[in-house]
């Protein structure tokens, strides 16, 4: 293969992101401990940077584009999601500094990792090849681990980086072994466009499904799904809360943008799709279990860290109502999805960034009533918090009001999932009580101590540019529709 300077080009973005974090990994052995922070903002200037790159190449980004031998690919949802994983970063890398300071344990490390982190889940929705979706998966995981147990003398942080650990290993395990059942079946095929040229063969061997359903059940595991959703609600208490933010956030985005586009091509032809042992039968079936259990769950947490875990399974049961209206063949789902996934990791870094500001390292105030009267000494805050509760459930005029609108209309045009919409705006209006749970603890009741935040300029900063991010998608949601494709309706 002779070198190519354009497809080098094509990645700069990922590229930026991991000159970034191994510069900040030198730069942290002679940083003194005053000066740490100066390492998150290399970090933002790297994701600043690698925005430029992005924008740079979105006029081209019409057409898929295939480089390094069929292996990573660059076209509009791959950008469109690179978006959203620099935006994660960012504002993690905003959020993250005061936390880190005001509990004892800043290190370079750390920012270093937020980079890698977002640099694999880049990779993962350019991966047009089982090697490269592995690659993508285990760098964007690896850092995960790191993060969520980086709390050193904190157990519940050690506990949930172990169980993440274990359940990561677990779902890689799968991912490896669906991948040789698939890679054997197919005559030693691993590129998606390789499988999909393969699969009328490959289909008449029961062994294929196997392979294809192994690496579908370790894509669940990261969008916890259910029954695959077991380690979210305690990875995501234990994680120090920026990290939390970010791996419901890019975390869960990457493994949606892998699943689309693996389905879509390696396994869209309609053999695989419209049987009865069809992927869009069992992703309708895994969408209902989730989207009914995350929410009841929810019901009962008093722990505002778990109530957004399971929280965060619901909402992935409504990503996966879209997936399956594209496996039915609507056109409109696809754009749909990508514009959830947008709205959702906005909404969840800011409402994670305000349960990171409102507490110190005596009183984390991680229950629900230790939210009582924030409104009357915080007026800002709470209502920052009520614009991300809100836009979590659904409510207008927020952009988690119509990225679900639109997800549910893409899905109305398949009579099949008639029965799937109703269950998923039922299971919004359940949230919807959950989520005034905290509202009227700021709101309505006295508060039961003083309010002692960990406050800083970046964590403002931060909180704004989340909530305009939330409004604006509310205000102009056909423009971030459009981007990411074909507007609805026509």
């Amino acid at each position: 293969m002779t070198f190519d300077s354009n497809q080098v080009l094509a990645y700069l973005p990922m590229l930026i992101l991991i000159g970034m974090g191994c510069i900040i990994l030198l730069a942290e052995t002679f940083a003194t401990a005053g000066s740490r922070s100066g390492l998150a903002w290399l970090g933002v200037g790297g994701c600043i940077a690698s925005a430029g790159a992005l924008v740079a190449q979105w006029g081209d980004a019409g057409q898929l584009a295939t480089h390094f031998q069929g292996m990573l690919v660059v076209d509009r949802m791959a950008l469109y999601l690179d978006g959203a994983f620099l935006s994660a970063a960012m504002l993690t890398l905003l959020f993250a500094p005061p936390f880190l300071r005001e509990h004892g344990f800043e290190f370079g490390e750390f920012y270093a990792m937020v980079l890698f982190a977002a640099a694999g889940m880049m990779m993962v929705v350019h991966a047009s090849h089982l090697v490269t979706l592995l690659i993508g998966i285990e760098t964007m995981s690896l850092a995960a681990y790191i993060l969520t147990g980086c709390w050193r003398r904190n157990l519940r942080s050690s506990e949930g980086a172990m169980k993440y650990f274990l359940m990561g290993a677990f779902a890689t395990g799968f991912l490896v072994y669906g991948t040789a059942l698939v890679y054997g079946t197919t005559g030693g095929e691993l590129s998606y466009a390789g499988i999909a040229s393969k699969v009328p063969e490959a289909v008449k061997t029961p062994v294929f499904y196997f392979g294809e359903y192994f690496i579908l059940i370790a894509l669940a595991f990261k969008v916890a799904a259910v029954p695959f959703h077991m380690w979210a609600p305690d990875a995501y208490e234990g994680a120090p809360t920026p990290v939390t933010g970010f791996m419901a956030a890019g975390v869960k985005a990457a493994a949606f943008g892998g699943i689309l586009r693996l389905l879509e091509t390696a396994f869209g032809n309609p053999l695989l799709v419209f049987d009865f042992t069809g992927w869009a039968n069992i992703i309708v079936v895994l969408a209902a279990a989730t989207m009914i259990l995350g929410n009841l769950a929810a019901l009962r947490q008093d722990n505002i860290k778990r109530l957004l875990a399971y929280s965060s399974i619901g909402h992935a049961g409504y990503i996966l109502v879209g997936v399956a209206a594209m496996g039915l063949g609507v056109t409109t789902a696809k754009p749909a999805v990508l514009f959830y996934l947008l709205s959702y990791t906005f909404t969840t870094l800011g409402s994670f960034g305000v349960i990171a500001w409102i507490g110190n390292r005596r009183d984390e105030r991680l229950f629900i009533g230790d939210w009582a009267g924030v409104a009357q000494s915080r007026p800002g805050v709470a209502m920052a918090m009520t614009l991300f509760l809100l836009s979590l459930g659904g409510v207008p005029p927020t952009g988690g009001f119509f990225a679900k609108f639109f997800l549910f209309r893409a899905a109305m045009e398949s009579p099949q999932l008639y029965w799937l919409v109703v269950i998923g705006v039922l299971t919004s209006v359940v949230s919807i009580y959950y989520y005034l749970r905290v509202v009227i603890a700021m709101y309505f009741r006295d508060p039961l101590r003083p309010l002692e935040p960990t406050d800083a300029a970046s964590t403002r900063a931060a909180l704004i540019l989340t909530a305009m991010a939330v409004l604006l998608l509310g205000i102009l949601p056909g423009s971030f529709i459009e981007w990411a494709g074909p507007v609805l309706g026509k």
